[in-house]
Order: structure tokens, then C-alpha cells, then sequence
């Protein structure tokens, strides 16, 4: 699968949230946290990391985990005070640090998905949990995307990466796909009369193909046995080869004791 380029996320993050804005963006997002909601509760720990395309989301409220972290790429007014300004490819945290790293579709406006599902991994502890949230290829919203005329506006420019795909990555990665749900069967129309005129084929999607909703949330778990943790590179100390003089006192015991006799 060959990826289009995409330019840097901070670059357009205010069309995307522009999108998520409207009356069908909100609607996807409301399906998406009504599945993160009954999800995250089951799973516990010390740190939760989240990883979105909004820093305005509260994607983890139902989580037990108290210490939540949000990346964001740009120092903005309103960040919450436990945001981390960063780059997804290059998460500023230590190996196997979190217990819970959400993907709220990072890795479908990512210049580098693969790069940024590779940081995810590093950062998530052994028996922790990755959850990944992004829109569905198999899907009617994937087929509007295939035959739509002008793909470079949002949401349509995103990567749609496969559940197929996704779950060779995760088995590179040493993660254990647990599960794959899906979720948002309304049609990708903007216009609201639209939508509703499409309920009774919505309906009927739902039934027959429960897993062509409009995004996919795939689960999965770091079962990496006998890991032996990597000392950070600021706290390795560096050895320098320094030629060693011999001591001066060599032999002094042996010249002492000619003296005696």
C-alpha cells in the first residue's frame, strides 16, 4: 500500500478541526467516544497517553488511569496543563513508561503512520494497551472516498489504513491484536436532509456488515516476555580510554628487602 504524502500535521490541524466541527464530524466523534467510553474502564494503570488530531478532545473521561498525557505538535492557547508539546514521530517519553496509548487518528494524517504506531510501541509498557482509532477503508465513507473526484480535503486526504494492514504492523511491533471493533454507519453526506433520507439503508448496513462502520478502533496488547529494561541514553556514562601509567611503587618491596640483606 503506497501512502500519499502528507504535509506536516501542524500545518493543517485547523481544517481538520474545522471538520470535526461540523454536524457530521461531531456525529462520528460522538460514536467514537461512546465505544472509547465502554472500553477504557477495563483497562487499568499509572499513565494513559493520548495521541489526537484535537487537543480540545477528552477521549480518555471514563479511564481509571489519573495521569493522562496529551501530545500536541504546536504551543497553542488553551492547552490543558498536562499537555506535551511533541512530535508523533518522536514521543518525548521513556521506553515502556505508559500503561494506555490512545491513537485518535494520528496514524491518518501522519506523514509517517508506520513511524508513529513504531513510537507508540516503544513508549507502551510491557502488558499495556494500545488503542487505535481511525476511519475505515472498508467502509461506505472508504468507497465515497475512492470514487470522490477531490480527495485533498478533509477528511477524505487521510491514509484510511486497513484492519489488514494494521494487523501486520501491530505483529512486527510485538503487539497482540485483541480485538477489532467498528462503529458509525451513517452515510459520509454533508447535508443533513441527506442523512436522513439514507436511515432505513443505514439500518440495514448496521445488521448484515457490522464491521463497515465508518472507523475502525483496533486493541491491542504488548505481550513482550523476559524484556530487560534499556538504561536511557542521558543517564549511560561514557568511558574513555585512558592509557594507563604504570605506578611508580612497582617494586619498591623487592628493592627495600636487597638493602636489608
Amino acid at each position: 500500500m503506497v501512502f500519499r504524502q502528507q504535509p506536516p500535521l501542524a500545518s493543517f490541524l485547523p481544517e481538520l478541526r474545522e471538520w470535526f466541527d461540523t454536524e457530521l464530524g461531531q456525529q462520528l466523534l460522538a460514536a467514537e467516544r461512546d465505544l472509547l467510553d465502554r472500553l477504557l474502564p477495563t483497562m487499568f494503570g499509572y499513565h494513559l497517553l493520548q495521541i489526537s488530531i484535537d487537543n480540545r478532545l477528552d477521549l480518555a473521561r471514563e479511564s481509571p488511569v489519573r495521569h493522562q498525557v496529551l501530545v500536541n505538535p504546536v504551543s497553542e492557547l488553551g492547552l490543558p496543563d498536562t499537555a506535551v508539546i511533541g512530535r508523533n514521530e518522536e514521543l518525548p517519553f521513556a521506553h515502556n513508561s505508559i500503561d494506555v496509548v490512545l491513537l485518535h487518528h494520528a496514524l491518518d494524517f501522519a506523514e509517517s503512520p508506520h513511524q508513529v504506531l513504531r513510537e507508540a510501541s516503544r513508549v507502551l509498557r510491557p502488558g499495556g494497551y494500545l488503542l487505535n482509532v481511525g476511519f475505515n477503508p472498508m467502509s461506505w465513507w472508504g468507497l465515497y472516498r475512492q470514487f470522490r473526484f477531490n480527495k485533498d480535503g478533509v477528511p477524505w486526504k487521510g491514509h484510511f489504513i486497513s484492519s489488514h494492514r494494521m494487523h501486520d504492523w501491530l505483529a512486527l511491533l510485538e503487539l497482540t491484536e485483541v480485538k477489532v471493533l467498528s462503529g458509525f454507519y451513517s452515510l459520509p453526506f454533508e447535508k443533513p436532509l441527506w442523512r436522513q433520507n439514507s436511515r432505513l439503508l443505514e439500518s440495514a448496513i448496521r445488521r448484515c456488515s457490522p464491521n463497515t462502520g465508518a472507523f475502525m478502533l483496533q486493541i491491542a496488547r504488548k505481550d513482550v516476555g523476559g524484556m530487560t529494561p534499556t538504561t536511557p541514553a542521558w543517564k549511560r556514562r561514557k568511558l574513555i580510554n585512558i592509557p594507563l601509567v604504570e605506578p611508580t611503587t612497582r617494586g619498591a618491596r623487592g628493592r627495600v628487602s636487597e638493602k636489608k640483606s
